[in-house]
């Protein structure tokens, strides 16, 4: 009976649907105003270094009979909350809430030009999480959102019932092998950002070919380098480059001590800041997944791997049925 009805709950997040598609205007906002998420956004207001900002967040109740837990769900540096809308309903009809933030820097969040840090970000997503009444809740994190999630279970250890990371950037310290870049030259790069060239790096995330329905969650981006607002775009995707640069959390693994779980995606490749790496013998040393993977494995006191074979840096959306399979059993 268990088993069947998991499997109704694999077989229900992986429906795609068109009609569940976002209407994706040509041109957005830095604030990704007239796109629709999958479920309500609320907003968090804060103030950071004197500015008055806004901190977008799905909030999204169980479908199902409440189990009475929360999980969190991190985005990558070049996605946003909303692609995680076959894990949220998955999750929903388990019986999960579950809470998506867009961080400050991306999505529907605002983006100012201040200084980034995960220990920022980390605070920002736990004052969610206090002024919902979430006590403790599992922590999900995709690609710079594993960086993220590592911190805020460093920070917050109480909060964290257990730590997921699905394809983390970070597992290496990329300023071993990849040169440094000033913040201006880092935003003079991502100005010239264009549909084009966004399309020929998100298709590195696919070991198999790109997928046609990815262009859901690569066309709001798309939009945003069409609109007066791009350069605050740019701005902050420089920023948070900067961030992720210079806030390795690589050291640190060996003091994580809630339950952890590391999905790899085997086939994935992953560097940040692979363009700037200029010699091919440093550049075939880095973003080797599956042996990153095992040695990080190694330094968190009873982590828990699962490597997906065949599958590049996003196992959610690429091998949604095998993503879900590791993450529910994992929080059961």
């Amino acid at each position: 009976m268990l088993r069947c009805l998991f499997l109704l709950l694999i077989s229900v997040a992986c429906t795609w649907s068109a009609a569940a598609q976002a209407v994706v205007p040509n041109s957005l906002n830095a604030t990704l105003d007239g796109y629709e998420y999958p479920y309500p956004v609320a907003y968090l207001p804060l103030t950071l270094e004197g500015q008055k900002l806004r901190m977008a967040y799905m909030n999204v109740a169980p479908t199902a009979r409440a189990n009475g837990r929360t999980v969190v769900l991190l985005h990558g540096k070049n996605f946003f909350g909303a692609y995680w809308r076959e894990t949220i309903k998955a999750l929903a009809a388990a019986g999960f809430r579950v809470i998506v933030p867009d961080q400050i820097g991306f999505g529907k969040s605002d983006k100012p030009d201040i200084h980034y840090s995960f220990h920022q970000l980390a605070r920002n997503t736990k004052h969610i999480l206090d002024t919902l009444g979430i006590q403790k809740a599992v922590v999900v994190g995709h690609s710079m959102g594993g960086m993220l999630a590592t911190r805020f279970a460093l920070m917050y250890p109480a909060a964290t019932e257990k730590l997921v990371l699905e394809n983390p950037i970070g597992l290496e310290d990329y300023r071993v092998g990849v040169p440094f870049q000033t913040v201006d030259q880092a935003e003079a790069t991502e100005r010239k950002s264009t549909e084009e060239s966004i399309r020929k790096y998100h298709a590195t995330y696919y070991p198999h070919g790109y997928p046609k329905a990815h262009d859901q969650w690569l066309l709001p981006l798309a939009a945003q380098t069409r609109h007066p607002d791009f350069p605050q775009v740019a701005r902050s995707n420089a920023l948070t480059f900067d961030m992720i640069y210079q806030q390795p959390v690589s050291y640190e693994f060996s003091r994580v001590q809630v339950p952890t779980l590391l999905i790899i995606g085997q086939e994935d490749r992953t560097v940040v800041g692979k363009g700037l790496v200029k010699d091919p013998n440093v550049l075939a040393t880095m973003g080797q997944y599956p042996e990153l993977g095992r040695r990080t494995a190694t330094k968190i006191k009873g982590a828990k791997l699962v490597p997906i074979a065949g599958v590049g840096h996003i196992p959610h959306l690429e091998a949604t049925p095998k993503f879900l399979a590791a993450l529910m059993a994992f929080i059961k």
